[in-house]
């Protein structure tokens, strides 16, 4: 098992930047595939990045593809999600997941731990 808690979220205004931190404990965080979802009012959950054990390889939704990086400190047992060029539909609750998985995925079912979520919001 392993507790997972967000961090960073904030009103910002478009163009700007923000990173969120998540902070793991109660279990081995190198053994676990992380990943960063969020979810807009009337929406449902939606895939936006995910990191290997390792910290590499990486894969990112479509809709923040070279915007946003994730990436893991596993001395530090947290994974960071650097966002930039925000724009006002990245507003969302954001939360980290860790899945007990070999390979990195996309998918919210395979996650097995999730946050409780920080609130991110893009002004116009």
């Amino acid at each position: 098992q392993v507790q997972l808690v967000e961090s960073g979220g904030e009103l910002v205004q478009a163009g700007g930047s923000l990173r969120l931190s998540c902070a793991a404990s109660g279990g081995t965080f190198s053994r676990y595939v992380m990943g960063w979802f969020r979810q807009a009012p009337g929406k449902e959950r939606e895939f936006v990045a995910t990191i290997a054990r390792t910290g590499g390889p990486t894969y990112y939704a479509d809709s923040v593809k070279g915007r946003f990086t994730i990436s893991r400190d596993n001395a530090k047992n947290t994974v960071y999600l650097q966002m930039n060029s925000l724009k006002p539909e990245d507003t969302a609750v954001y939360s980290c997941a860790a899945a007990h998985r070999l390979v990195i995925t996309t998918r919210v079912y395979e996650y097995d731990y999730w946050g409780q979520g920080t609130q991110v919001t893009v002004s116009s």
